[in-house]
């Protein structure tokens, strides 16, 4: 086997909010990047931004594609980020949740597996995890070791495939758990609800629209920043001992507390008017209050760049100057 000079990554999910702050990040460090994407489409608008990148088409319910993908690439680091990652679609499609974010994962597992005990290579492994898996915690906050009791489908899938790295640690496999909590940017999907409230404030003060309708805007999250989180996969899946490990703020903030905030960023006073309640927009079961204690993360090294209020700045901000720019054709 001729000696690896470089890593060569595998990014699933690569065009997602973390796949692409991630591939930016292992290009930067001169990583040979090879990348999964869900669509043709996505394939392309990433090789188009990124030359140097491998992009294919892929998806984690296709067992025979993982394994080909897997052999084909003979990557040294995988980073398993894909999947949908909205809550709130996980209970209109619960079957097909399990399947991608619970069975997924040890298609994965498997393929690398069979890969070492082939070829020697020992490939390490990056499962992104969710706070969902601790559903409605006793504990707040939660640490590694914190009784799981996921409350969604999105919750119970993740915490299968989270059992699931553990077995495979077990046998010998390098696979690591990033126990991801909320992290937010300005390339988050419109459907998650920090966006849509940045981009919604950004359109009020901007005189676009008038109001913005939300459910429960008294839950409770721990919010970060997208790229420092990105920082942090990188760090856990570098270490020599593989592990769990929660990354988080340690901060709670509610949906109200973001409101605010945004609101405050885009210069719009009259704010409690402009927010319509729809008890529709409830989840069936949300979790309580899931905020993560990041205490073994930062004692290997971690340290998150921006707190809550620069988050929020950022969003608005970002989210303002995309509407204020002028249309191309």
């Amino acid at each position: 086997m001729m000696p690896v000079s470089r890593e060569r990554s595998l990014v699933t999910g690569a065009n997602g909010q973390d796949g692409t702050y991630l591939v930016e990040a292992l290009l930067a460090t001169g990583d040979d990047v090879y990348a999964m994407c869900h669509s043709a489409d996505g394939a392309e608008r990433l090789r188009s931004l990124h030359p140097t990148v491998t992009a294919t088409v892929g998806d984690l319910a296709d067992e025979g594609a993982i394994h080909a993908l897997i052999d084909s690439t003979q990557p040294t680091r995988v980073f398993n980020l894909a999947g949908n990652t909205s809550v709130a679609r996980s209970w209109e499609y619960p079957a097909a949740t399990a399947d991608v974010l619970g069975v997924g994962p040890i298609r994965i597992y498997d393929a690398l597996w069979k890969l070492s005990q082939r070829t020697g290579i020992k490939p390490r492994m990056l499962q992104a995890s969710s706070a969902e898996i601790f559903g409605n915690a006793a504990q707040v906050p939660q640490t590694e070791s914190t009784p799981r009791r996921p409350v969604t489908p999105y919750g119970a899938a993740k915490g299968f495939a989270h059992d699931m790295a553990g077995v495979y640690r077990a046998r010998g496999m390098h696979v690591s758990t990033a126990i991801l909590y909320n992290h937010e940017s300005p390339r988050r999907p419109e459907t998650f609800v920090a966006r849509k409230i940045t981009m919604a404030v950004a359109r009020i003060a901007l005189g676009m629209q008038e109001t913005i309708t939300l459910g429960n805007i008294d839950a409770f999250r721990d919010w970060g920043y997208a790229p420092d989180y990105v920082q942090a996969m990188m760090l856990i899946i570098s270490r020599e001992e593989p592990g769990d490990f929660i990354v988080a703020t340690g901060e709670s903030h509610s949906v109200r507390e973001f409101l605010a905030e945004a609101f405050e960023c885009a210069g719009v006073t009259d704010w409690h008017s402009r927010v319509i309640i729809d008890p529709g927009l409830y989840r069936p079961v949300d979790p309580l209050q899931l905020v993560g204690d990041p205490a073994l993360l930062r004692s290997i090294g971690w340290q998150p760049q921006v707190g809550f209020t620069e988050l929020v700045r950022i969003m608005v901000l970002a989210d303002l100057e995309l509407l204020r720019a002028p249309v191309a054709g």
